[in-house]
């Protein structure tokens, strides 16, 4: 998002793009087989881990610190109400008052003492080539090499979210070349952190150039080490819309988050329920934009009114109290010294305080503490509780309730979804 009145993102033509699938990838076998170094947040297999190899799925909101420096306990009220991260609006000082190094260094001092991961943003960029007053990404790298003592040795908690929202609706096929660029300086200049790329068409992609293009960028990280963000508002109002970007990634082992996100908007109304719930099933992350302070036509994006934690809006409680959403499912990570949300599956048995990574062979059982557990949203996470995408309850008995193996069983006179099945999506 950006502060200012947001031009229509979706032309007439982008709307007919927008409605035609896009070429797919071949399965891109680099991306399941490369890891980032030893330490810090990593990907691996197209998901997202942490040193220590727990799986972490970003449960969080975005905070425009850049615009209200002075909301010093805004990180603080975000984690209270159970995020596991908290995206920060920075500024490299070509369009806003410059966020310092030594601020930067607060912010994630911040971030660890309320036990959130810090996804650090440079918004300076926001549509680039249609807005005139936006950053080049070549600037936004250059705001990261001046601030990199600020990063270093901060690889368990920081993901660098290079820049914002980098191109509009206008020149975006450069998005590529301009990335990779960015991605290169970054890496060159010895920044070791996770970093994180938005979507070109002011984030939402309906010309699916990141989409297309994540492969070859993902390859251009001599780290391995970059997950995608799309941003999903009016492009994004069906399921359908929804489900086929992001199983995109997903089955071709991508990482990727919903960077932002919000119940409503001037150019269409995004599906919120489909966006948290398709999250949920694909152990997706996602981070909603934006804890308070909207302006320009889009205050209903307030999560709280006036930056007071205990003034939630409408959008607010959807998104941290309903299905779905972030105290249902946000797990803290382990760095802080949590254990992946831990806690017992409906079958009994413990969760995998490491995710899949005590699952060798992929079954959704692993093997922690001299016993069996079992992979949070795995194929082995059956048992009562909560709703499938499709909106059918999951089955209590799991695919005890399944005799033919299509994923769906029969329950209390009506039909149930196997948790972790094909009918799950």
């Amino acid at each position: 998002m950006t502060k200012s009145s947001r031009r229509t993102w979706l032309t007439a033509a982008g709307s007919a793009l927008a409605g035609v699938a896009g070429l797919l990838l071949p399965v891109f076998g680099a991306a399941g087989a490369a890891q980032a170094a030893d330490g810090g947040i990593h990907v691996s297999n197209g998901r997202v881990y942490e040193a220590n190899g727990n799986e972490f799925v970003m449960r969080g909101v975005n905070h425009a610190h850049a615009w209200y420096p002075g909301e010093t306990d805004a990180i603080a009220d975000i984690a209270a109400k159970g995020a596991n991260t908290v995206r920060v609006v920075l500024s490299s000082g070509d369009r806003w008052t410059e966020t310092s190094a030594s601020d930067v260094s607060s912010i994630i001092g911040d971030c660890k003492a309320n036990k959130v991961i810090c996804v650090l943003e440079v918004h300076d960029t926001t549509g680039y080539g249609e807005d005139g007053a936006a950053a080049t990404l070549d600037q936004a790298a250059d705001y990261w090499v001046g601030v990199k003592s600020a990063l270093q040795g901060q690889e368990d908690y920081v993901v660098v979210n290079i820049g914002n929202e980098p191109f509009g609706n206008s020149g975006y096929t450069a998005w590529t070349g301009a990335t990779k660029s960015a991605i290169g300086r970054l890496r060159n200049a010895g920044i070791e952190n996770a970093l994180m790329v938005d979507a070109p068409n002011w984030g939402q992609d309906w010309s699916h150039t990141m989409r297309d293009n994540a492969a070859s960028v993902f390859a251009a990280d001599p780290r391995r080490n970059t997950i995608f963000s799309i941003h999903m508002y009016g492009v994004y109002d069906t399921a359908t819309e929804v489900r086929d970007y992001l199983n995109h990634f997903v089955n071709n082992g991508l990482p990727v988050v919903v960077g932002e996100f919000g119940d409503n908007h001037s150019d269409g109304n995004p599906d919120e329920n489909a966006i948290m719930a398709t999250a949920r099933s694909l152990r997706v992350g996602y981070l909603g934009w934006s804890w308070s302070g909207n302006g320009s036509g889009v205050e209903y994006l307030d999560m709280v009114n006036g930056f007071d934690p205990g003034s939630l809006t409408a959008w607010g409680d959807r998104l941290f109290n309903g299905a779905d959403g972030i105290s249902a499912t946000s797990k803290r990570a382990t760095v802080f010294g949590g254990d992946g949300g831990g806690g017992t599956a409906p079958n009994g048995y413990p969760y995998c305080a490491h995710g899949s990574a005590s699952d060798p062979d992929g079954d959704g059982w692993g093997w922690e503490n001299n016993r069996s557990c079992v992979v949070r949203g795995s194929a082995a996470d059956t048992g009562s509780g909560g709703t499938a995408p499709s909106g059918y309850p999951y089955c209590a008995h799991g695919s005890a309730s399944d005799p033919d193996g299509d994923g769906w069983g029969w329950e209390d006179n009506r039909s149930c979804v196997v948790r972790g099945s094909a009918a799950d999506r």
